[in-house]
């Protein structure tokens, strides 16, 4: 049986497995108010994966003034691309919560259905 997986890499470089709302919500706010600091010093940035053991992966990174790339791959090794990176500028904290909760909830669909800039 293939099992699912969520994985929070916090702006520090430290991964959370199956992070609760709370740390997710936590993290976001960090990068939103200039409080977190990636560790070679440059603007902080927090991603959230979600994938199965033997396939697919997504995975949405929010960046310092509300930069998003929402990314699909054929596996968590980032193999192959299945579409072209997608982004969205400054878009509000709890827009971009929004999109990690619905990755959380496996619905992608909604995810891939934003005005996304690209792909």
């Amino acid at each position: 049986m293939t099992q699912a997986w969520f994985i929070l890499t916090r702006a520090d470089g430290r991964d959370i497995c199956a992070p609760s709302p709370t740390q997710l919500a936590d993290a976001l706010a960090e990068v939103y108010r200039g409080a977190a600091i990636a560790p070679d010093g440059s603007p902080a940035a927090v991603l959230l994966r979600f994938g199965y053991d033997d396939g697919l992966m997504y995975q949405v990174e929010v960046a310092s003034g509300g930069e998003v790339t929402f990314e699909e791959w054929s596996d968590r090794d980032c193999e192959i691309a299945l579409a072209s990176p997608r982004r969205m500028s400054a878009l509000p904290q709890d827009a971009a919560l929004q999109l990690w909760q619905w990755l959380a909830q496996r619905q992608v669909a909604k995810i891939r259905s934003q005005p996304w800039q690209g792909g």
